[in-house]
């Protein structure tokens, strides 16, 4: 600026009248930068995208629409594929062996799985194997009778227990009617008691001689009687509530 002035008065230019013109340098030196460093990024992006780079394609934005499957992508997905097409099969299989071959091999083996073994070890047990445990508490005064067929019978406000460890198999009746239960003790021998007003246990239960069974409130008659192979059995004795075989 001072040598515009000096030059104005070398000419005996008023001082006033100058008009001092600046000139942008350095906004200008910032467009040829920048002019010059958009240039090198395009090269050297056309390099890259010649050469494949892995650095370059990791700085850019990945298109995965449209783009080809690797080879471990497809096998991983033949081998999903494969796997779903057995176990269809598997399922297909099974469900027309349950329709037309329910007694085969893999029905057998599936059953098995989710219900257990269907077939158990036969109890062949008689009745006589057993020893006769009293059907009400030692401590309590009730009268037992006995018929000629062999129903055992009393009459109390007490509770009753299972003449011997069992299955609950069945409940019949209801608290206003009276339950009827029945315990199987073995393949061939069985209990039935009736008359009951509440039943303690539920079927497929097992049932201790020790534990109540069930309770009367003796406004009914409870009736006891013991069956093998289907018949009734009278060949046991009472005494002062004890029961035992002839």
């Amino acid at each position: 600026m001072n040598e515009e002035l000096s030059y104005a008065e070398m000419l005996e230019i008023p001082v006033e009248t100058v008009t001092v013109t600046h000139r942008e340098k350095r906004k200008r030196s910032q467009e040829s930068d920048s002019e010059l460093r958009d240039q090198v990024v395009e090269r050297v992006n056309d390099r890259m995208q010649e050469t494949e780079d892995p650095l370059y394609a990791e700085s850019t934005p990945i298109e995965r629409e449209g783009r080809p499957e690797s080879k471990k992508t497809k096998r991983a997905k033949r081998v999903l594929f494969a796997e779903f097409a057995a176990v269809c099969a598997i399922c297909a299989a099974i469900f027309l062996t349950n329709i037309f071959l329910p007694q085969s091999a893999i029905n057998t083996f599936v059953r098995g799985l989710f219900y257990g073994q269907g077939e158990t070890v036969a109890d062949t047990r008689t009745y006589q194997d057993f020893t006769l445990s009293p059907v009400v508490n030692e401590f309590e005064e009730v009268e037992l009778a006995v018929s000629e067929t062999g129903v055992l019978s009393f009459t109390a406000d007490c509770a009753v227990y299972a003449p011997c460890e069992g299955t609950l198999v069945s409940v019949n009746g209801d608290g206003m009617s009276g339950f009827t239960v029945e315990l199987k003790h073995s393949d061939s021998f069985s209990t039935i008691i009736s008359g009951l007003n509440d039943v303690y246990y539920s079927v497929g239960e097992k049932v201790k001689s020790n534990v109540p069974l069930a309770h009367t409130d003796g406004e009914r008659t409870v009736r006891v009687m013991f069956y093998s192979d289907g018949s009734i059995l009278n060949n046991y004795t009472v005494a002062e509530n004890t029961l035992a075989w002839a």
